[in-house]
C-alpha cells in the first residue's frame, strides 16, 4: 500500500472539536449524575449496571478518546511539538494519579487504577506512533484494538500488571476502567478520521466554522477546560447529592 498521509497546515482552532468534546462532558455529568443518586439510594443501584447504561459510559469514553485521537494528529501530525506535548501529559498523568490515590482512600473496593485519563495518558503516547501512518492502516489497526480482546485475551494475562491491557479474562472492580482493548482503537480512529479530513482539505473548512450561539460557545469553553471540568464536577454533584439528602432526611 503507498503510503498516504495528510499533513495537516497549521490552521485555526477547529471551534466544534472543542464543542464535540464540551458535548461528551455533559453526557459525562448526565451519567455521575445518575451515579450519585443510587449511591444515596434516590434510584435503584441496578439501573448503573443495566445494559443500556454501561453502554452510556462505554459511548462517552469512546468519543473522549476519539476526540484526543483527533487533536493529537491535527497537533502534532506534521511535527510532534514535543513541549506542548510533554506539557499536555504531564497535567493528566498527575491528575490520572490523583483521581489513583483519592478513589483508594474513598472506594478502596474499586478504586480507579486505569481510568479515562489513565487511558489518555497511555493512549497520547502509543498514537505518536500512528501519526505518520496511512490512514487506511490506521484505520485496520483501529478495527485490531476494538475487536481484538475476542481473540486474543487470555488467563495468562490475569495478573493484575497486565489489567491495563483489556485482555486479561479476569475482569477488575473498579469505579472506572478504561482499558487499552478495546478503547485505543477509537484514538486510533479518531487519528485516522483527522488524517483523512486533512488530506481532503475537510478540517481547513471546519476551522472556518464558528460558535454564534451561547449554548454552542459554552460547550466550547468546557471542552478547552476539560482537564479541570473533569477533575471538578464530581465533587460538586456528590456534595449537591448530599446535601439534598441531608436536607430532606434522605439519610
Amino acid at each position: 500500500m503507498q503510503s498516504q498521509i495528510a499533513i495537516p497546515a497549521k490552521t485555526a482552532r477547529i471551534n466544534l472539536v472543542d464543542a464535540a468534546r464540551g458535548v461528551a462532558l455533559v453526557a459525562m455529568t448526565v451519567f455521575h449524575f445518575c451515579w450519585d443518586l443510587a449511591m444515596f439510594l434516590f434510584i435503584d443501584p441496578a439501573v448503573m449496571t443495566s445494559m443500556g447504561m454501561v453502554w452510556f459510559a462505554r459511548s462517552i469514553a469512546g468519543s473522549f478518546l476519539f476526540l484526543v485521537g483527533f487533536s493529537l494528529f491535527l497537533a502534532h501530525g506534521k511535527e510532534i511539538r514535543w513541549n506542548k506535548f510533554a506539557s499536555r501529559l504531564m497535567w493528566i498523568v498527575g491528575a490520572a494519579l490523583l483521581i489513583t490515590i483519592v478513589t483508594y482512600y474513598a472506594t478502596p473496593e474499586a478504586f480507579i487504577f486505569f481510568g479515562i485519563l489513565h487511558s489518555i495518558a497511555l493512549s497520547s503516547i502509543f498514537g505518536l506512533f500512528f501519526l505518520k501512518l496511512d490512514w487506511r492502516l490506521t484505520a485496520v489497526f483501529s478495527l485490531v484494538f476494538l475487536f481484538g480482546r475476542y481473540w486474543l485475551s487470555s488467563p495468562l494475562l490475569d495478573a493484575p500488571i497486565w489489567w491495563w491491557t483489556g485482555l486479561s479474562e479476569f475482569l477488575p472492580r473498579s469505579n472506572d476502567f478504561v482499558p487499552i482493548f478495546p478503547f485505543f482503537g477509537m484514538v486510533l480512529a479518531g487519528i485516522a478520521v483527522a488524517n483523512l479530513a486533512t488530506l481532503k482539505g475537510w478540517t481547513s473548512e471546519l476551522a472556518q466554522i464558528s460558535c454564534e450561539n451561547q449554548f454552542c460557545k459554552l460547550l466550547t469553553f468546557m471542552g478547552r477546560n476539560s482537564l479541570i471540568y473533569y477533575l471538578l464536577h464530581q465533587p460538586i454533584l456528590i456534595m449537591l447529592v448530599y446535601g439534598y439528602a441531608r436536607i430532606t432526611g434522605h439519610i
